[in-house]
């Protein structure tokens, strides 16, 4: 048994599941070639080790022993769903499934696997949204409501995506492979966003006590390497602006949360703690991707680099960033980028400036909880603590993540004190 045999179980099964799922995915899709039976067979896995590891302990290898109790189900459900003694010999003849009964899943495994399965979700024969929508299921292991809010669709709508999407794999029999390189470049755009989305979960995670996933952020990272090694010797510059992007913004990750384990603002955060080698491995990357174009993630990876090298948060650069932005809005036009662009003209211009542009993306954007809290925000520098409350009290009827609740808490409770003083002061 591992050392950590005597850790809640509950806990050790929900970290496996989060730092692994997509790994054990991608191994049972290769050995019974289906994304139904092994997503299935996962979970099912998953449900059986809560009930088995509270009396036998976990085991040495909890990856291994989930691959080998799902590869068991999956079995039971082929047998199952084809009700043929035939065809399940036809499967084990096939090679699909292995007669070996202790497969060595250990963490050395080939990559490829994930990269298949990443390749096969962002297959062109599905729509655009649901090939980032699968992997981001697949792969990163993310729970539908998750991927609805990065897609700002209801959950019941991404839910009968991703069945038409799997079912849609099965019934045109998708090949599970990496495309050869004439066929790479048409998936490119699908993978890099599929990529990406895995490390702004990772980033900023849609639920549960801490905001930051460190584990959906390494695997991005991971990702993101293997992808750009492929295009070698010349990546497209969008594949070596991503990781790019993503190296930057992981690289300020220590100073993100205080030691209670609650958000510290990028102007608020001790830049000591930021992580320079990575940030030193960005930089040059962000200037090659630079020069080969100026696609979304190369930009976004150029307003990174400004925060990362301005020493104190009064240095950044606003108006370059602002005009950054634009760019940004003309090349890939949305309310999230719009969003961003009028937090960066408050900077550079004064809260009012912000507000004003703001307050034309409500309309758009009143699901998303942090288009509230970035007017709760600019209000309270503006001087408007009442109704910076109503913003932050909208905001916290809409966020899921309990880091980010308990600052907004906070601030609703220091511009509510502020407010109170005011009223104070008026009576007298």
């Amino acid at each position: 048994m591992l050392p950590y045999a005597k850790l809640n179980v509950n806990h050790a099964i929900d970290s496996l599941y989060r730092s692994d799922w997509g790994k054990i995915v991608a191994a049972l899709i290769k050995l019974v070639g289906d994304f139904d039976v092994a997503e299935e067979a996962a979970q099912e896995a998953f449900a059986i080790a809560v009930n088995q590891w509270q009396s036998t302990g976990i085991p040495e290898y909890p990856r291994a022993w989930i691959i080998q109790t799902a590869r068991y189900k999956a079995i039971d459900r082929i047998r199952r769903r084809q009700r043929l003694a035939e065809k399940v010999e036809w499967y084990a003849a096939s090679g699909l499934i292995p007669a070996s009964e202790t497969p060595d899943y250990d963490a050395s495994e080939i990559p490829d696997e994930r990269l298949r399965l990443i390749f096969t979700c962002c297959h062109p024969a599905l729509s655009p949204e649901t090939q980032v929508a699968l992997t981001l299921r697949m792969l990163g292991g993310l729970e539908t409501d998750e991927i609805a809010r990065a897609f700002l669709v209801p959950t019941a709508t991404m839910a009968q995506r991703l069945v038409r999407a799997k079912r849609k794999i099965r019934d045109a029999g998708i090949p599970y492979t990496i495309p050869g390189t004439t066929d790479l470049p048409e998936r490119m755009d699908a993978v890099l966003t599929v990529i990406y989305l895995i490390f702004s979960e990772g980033y900023a995670a849609t639920r549960g006590d801490a905001l930051v996933r460190a584990d959906l952020c390494a695997e991005a990272i991971r990702l993101g390497r293997l992808v750009r090694a492929l295009m070698l010797p010349q990546p497209p510059a969008e594949t070596t602006g991503l990781l790019a992007l993503m190296l930057l913004h992981d690289a300020r990750r220590a100073a993100r949360l205080d030691e209670a384990g609650d958000v510290v603002l990028l102007e608020d955060q001790d830049r000591s703690r930021w992580n320079q080698k990575q940030i030193a491995e960005a930089l040059p990357l962000v200037e090659t991707a630079l020069r080969g174009g100026s696609g979304v993630f190369t930009l976004q990876a150029a307003i990174a680099a400004l925060h990362c090298q301005a020493a104190h948060a009064e240095d950044t650069d606003w108006p370059q960033i602002v005009g950054i932005y634009d760019l940004l809005e003309r090349l890939h036009p949305s309310p999230v980028v719009s969003l961003n662009r009028a937090a960066a003209v408050a900077m550079a211009s004064g809260p009012q400036a912000g507000l004003a542009l703001m307050d034309g993306l409500v309309a758009e954007l009143d699901g998303y909880h942090l288009l509230h809290a970035a007017r709760a925000d600019l209000l309270r520098r503006a001087g408007s603590p009442a109704e910076a409350a109503q913003s932050y009290e909208r905001a916290l009827a809409l966020v899921t993540n309990d880091s980010e609740r308990r600052f907004l808490e906070r601030r609703l409770h220091e511009v509510q004190l502020h407010k109170l003083a005011d009223r104070q002061k008026h009576s007298v």
